[in-house]
């Protein structure tokens, strides 16, 4: 793929936890994807998580601190910050600010929050980016609810997915609706939360999808275990995956 109006040549890549424990190939393709569309890529390795499970769990003050280090961390930097999820990239532009709300870290956390990408809406908008990759299969396109409500990022996953050649995307009925794990949510109410995974789970079978493609981990992950457990091979592909693998 090539750039269209390239903004900025050095980013950060903040790669959350779910990709440097389960997804390494979305931080590879991620980076892949970045410096073939002229972007210096910086990983800077004293990074974290973010601190949105603690805070989800009601320990805030475990959450500051995490939110504390990762500011510290970022703020030395240089340029965007490419986050390849809608979840964490929430938490860090609305939640860091909240946490820390006085003194001069609250400077640094609004400056490491104003620079704060999530990656599909840096490769549309920031860098529109001409998609040049090739494949042959069918895909629908999940709605993460961080992303969508959080970041409203609504339209640009699906931009990504219509410019690979060779790659029909498929209506999925309540693309936009959650797919029920929801962090803690998932263990708390396992059972609420099976409820809402198989009715996105039916309606993905329904729209006769060869994959699922979204831009968070954690839903794939979530759906993907579904999917395994009923014996479907539907698969699950963060978007830049798609980027890179078709080609």
């Amino acid at each position: 793929m090539r750039a269209g109006s390239v903004s900025f040549m050095v980013v950060q890549l903040f790669v959350t936890c779910l990709v440097d424990g389960f997804a390494p190939q979305v931080g590879r393709a991620t980076v892949q994807v970045l410096e073939a569309n002229g972007q210096t890529v910086e990983f800077p390795f004293d990074q974290t998580c973010c601190g949105q499970p603690a805070l989800n769990a009601g320990f805030r003050e475990d959450a500051r601190a995490m939110a504390q280090h990762t500011v510290a961390v970022l703020d030395g930097t240089e340029g965007p910050i490419v986050v390849p999820s809608g979840s964490c990239a929430d938490m860090m532009i609305h939640r860091f600010g909240e946490l820390l709300s006085s003194g001069p870290e609250a400077a640094a956390a609004k400056r490491v929050a104003n620079r704060v990408r999530e990656l599909s809406q840096y490769l549309v908008h920031d860098l529109g980016i001409e998609v040049t990759a090739a494949g042959d299969t069918s895909v629908a396109v999940h709605k993460s609810c961080h992303g969508l409500r959080g970041l409203g990022i609504d339209g640009e996953i699906e931009a990504l997915v219509d410019g690979v050649e060779g790659v029909s995307r498929c209506d999925l009925e309540g693309a936009d609706e959650c797919c029920g794990f929801g962090g803690l949510f998932s263990i708390e109410l396992p059972e609420v939360s099976s409820a809402i995974l198989q009715t996105k789970i039916d309606n993905i079978i329904a729209s006769g999808a060869d994959a699922v493609v979204g831009g968070d981990v954690s839903c794939l992950m979530h759906i993907g275990g579904g999917l395994h457990r009923q014996g479907s091979k539907v698969e699950t592909r963060h978007i830049v995956e798609l980027l890179v693998d078709e080609t």
